[in-house]
Order: structure tokens, then sequence, then C-alpha cells
């Protein structure tokens, strides 16, 4: 293992510290608690809370900013935060109007999370929830029953953010968040694992001519290993499996979210994107969005997810276009 790192057991720390201090101007880290919260004048409006474990940056407080997060909880590596560090965010973030938490699913998660819900409302503050579970590859895997919440949770923070922002209300967000996250559908594969700074071996090992579809953000096997193939080959795979979870039909409006897992060059994130947009024109399905990147990483994994989202309500679509100003979403 090679990482550029002090002690294991401080990298948390140490990383949200110098977050904190690299983009100032945007985010602030909550004295004594591993919470990033953005530094902008408080509003009276529903303020937008998530987190996760460490290792898929720059989720989640890389997306603290103006038009998407109000906070972001982390906890240690690939582990959810502690109830009392989101109860945390929760108070810190809370603008008077209540508290939107998006959790992704993931059984530590949603259990911290909605213990700290009732905490929060404990304390007089309304909280409501989503749970995110885009990812189609395999159901009830390690850490989850049912399908895991995987990138396209950043969708749903710039989605849920914009109307935030735009003063809408507690129960307002609650109900765009339930149509939204039945329309955003990932999948993805991986070529390498990835090695926690404490537990100094890969997650999982394939050989160096194999890749593995459906993996999970933490390592989680998914659904088949085989020898590794052309680009458009694999964005076949994706593609067809999606469309197929979506049912959509020629000339349906979409956006297109390609992410990188942590070790994957733009140079083959932008190939990729490429091979999709030939399979998604021979079907004449009308792409509205695109987004390319490394968004929620797993370490530095080899390998990228594809999202799809159906715009049901084309007002996705402008919160998706809409400005934010926050350290990861351009």
């Amino acid at each position: 293992m090679k990482k550029i790192m002090n002690d294991p057991s401080q990298i948390v720390d140490e990383m949200l510290d110098g977050l904190a201090y690299a983009h100032n101007d945007i985010v602030e880290r909550l004295s004594g608690f591993d919470v990033i919260t953005r530094t902008s004048e408080k509003k009276n409006r529903v303020a937008v809370v998530s987190g996760g474990g460490a290792g898929h940056e720059p989720s989640h407080a890389g997306f603290v900013g103006e038009g998407m997060l109000s906070a972001a909880v982390s906890g240690p590596v690939f582990t959810s935060p502690a109830p009392d560090q989101i109860l945390e965010a929760i108070k810190a973030a809370d603008e008077g109007a209540g508290v939107f938490l998006v959790i992704k699913n993931y059984s530590g998660d949603v259990m911290n999370f909605e213990m700290s819900q009732e905490l929060a409302e404990m304390e007089d503050i309304d909280v409501e929830t989503i749970i995110v579970d885009d990812d189609i590859g395999v159901e009830d895997s390690l850490y989850t029953q049912g399908k895991r919440g995987v990138a396209g949770t950043v969708l749903v923070h710039k989605v849920v953010g914009y109307f935030a922002d735009q003063g809408k209300s507690l129960a307002e967000i609650k109900e765009i968040a339930d149509a939204l996250v039945p329309n955003i559908h990932t999948i993805g594969l991986a070529l390498t694992g990835a090695t926690t700074p404490e537990g100094g071996k890969p997650s999982f090992n394939l050989a160096d001519d194999e890749i593995e579809y459906g993996v999970g953000i933490h390592g989680e096997p998914g659904y088949r290993s085989e020898k590794l193939k052309p680009s458009k080959d694999l964005a076949e795979e994706l593609v067809t499996k999606l469309l197929e979870s979506f049912e959509i039909k020629e000339n349906e409006t979409i956006g297109v979210f390609v992410n990188g897992m942590g070790g994957t060059p733009l140079m083959e994130q932008y190939v990729f994107m490429n091979d999709v947009r030939a399979l998604l024109e021979d079907k004449n399905i009308d792409v509205r969005f695109k987004k390319v990147g490394d968004n929620m990483t797993s370490l530095e994994m080899q390998g990228l997810s594809l999202t799809l989202i159906k715009f049901e309500d084309e007002k996705w679509l402008e919160a998706l276009n809409a400005p934010a100003n926050t350290i990861a979403w351009k």
C-alpha cells in the first residue's frame, strides 16, 4: 500500500481540516465534529444535509455550498457517521424552516440518520428524509437491504438543494425527492479494488485482464466478472441494463452522468461517454443533461459508473443546470 498520509487513524480528521482550509471561501468545519457547513448567510430556508463514510470524495463535503448542501457529515472510511455527529450537522445547518436529510441506502447510514432525525425532532427541529437507492447492479449486497445508494445521490443533492434555495417548503421538497429518486438509476464496473488506509489491502482482487460489473462504492461484489473488453462493449452492457430498468422509449428526455471511481483518468471517462452517446443516439433518446468526472469515488478504485436520470419533470433539468457555488460541482 502506498498512500500520502500520516497516521491512518487520523486521516479523516486531517482531510477535513485540509478541505476546510483550502476552500474557506465556501465552507468551514464545525469545531469538534466531522461536519462541513457552508459559510453563506442563513435565509430561513430549508437546509439540506447529507453524508456518509469517508473515501468517496468529493462526496459529500465537496457539494456543500449555495445551490446544493447546507452541511455534510463524514464518518470513518467506508463507515457511517455516528448519530451525534449527524445531529450536530442538522443543528448547524438549520435555518428555521426544517432540515431535509439525503441518505444513501446502507444499513448503517439509514439507522444512524433516522436516529439523528428523532433526536433533532426532540429539539423541535422539523426533519424529513429521502433514501437514495439508485444502484440497479445488485440487491441485498454487503451493508445493504435492497438496492445501494451510489453516484445518483449527487444528482439528488443538486436537485433538492436547488429547490431548497428557491424557498420550497420542507413538505414540498419531500414530495419532489419522492418523485425524483425512482427516476435515477445507476450501474457501475471496476477494474481494481480499493485499499482502505487502515486495512492496507485491496477490498477485492481481479486479474490484470479482468473487470467486474455491478460493484459497489465500498468494494461490494457485483454480478459478473469477465475479461476486459473495449469501452464500447462495456458501455453497451451498462446502457442496455439501465434502459431495461427504466423502459425508456424513443424521444424520451434523459440526463447522462459518467462518474469516475477515483482511479480512472478523465481520458477514459470521456471515451466511455462517447460510446454511451453513440448508443443513445441510435435509440433516438434525447439527452438534455451531461456530466463527467469523479464525484462519488471509492478511494483509488479504477472503474466508473453510469447514471441515467429520466426527466419526468422539466424542473429537475432546470435544477441540474442552475449554478451552484461548491467545491466540486461545476
